[in-house]
């Protein structure tokens, strides 16, 4: 009898976690609020592609980091500042899209075209 190792027992649940039907996503629904190092990634990457052109995506990612990691609190509050008023629109389009969400989608049903009703003769 063969031995089940590790690897195939991960093959087997992502084979039936494939099988199963996602939930479409609503594009309706407000984005994510942003964190204070998604603003500073979105305001440093080209300038680290600048300085290392022959860098890796990991490569860029992990200088990035680095360069988190090193700025003082004084140099970081930017962008936790941005954070901040960046999770205060997310709060508040989602309470929006909460409040009127359901209703939206009772209230327009999806009509469907046929061509039936064409009397082109």
């Amino acid at each position: 009898m063969p031995k089940v190792s590790a690897k195939d027992t991960k093959k087997s649940a992502g084979v039936q976690a494939a099988a199963k039907k996602r939930a479409k996503k609503d594009p309706n629904k407000p984005k994510r609020a942003l964190s204070a190092y998604m603003f500073f990634v979105q305001d440093y990457r080209e300038r680290i592609k600048q300085e290392n052109p022959d860098a890796t995506f990991g490569d860029v990612g992990k200088l990035l980091g680095l360069k988190w990691k090193e700025m003082s609190p004084v140099e970081k509050k930017p962008y936790e500042d941005k954070a901040q008023a960046d999770k205060a629109r997310a709060d508040r389009e989602n309470a929006v899209y909460k409040a009127n969400g359901k209703a939206a989608k009772k209230a327009a049903p999806v009509v469907e075209e046929s061509d039936d009703d064409e009397d082109d003769d």
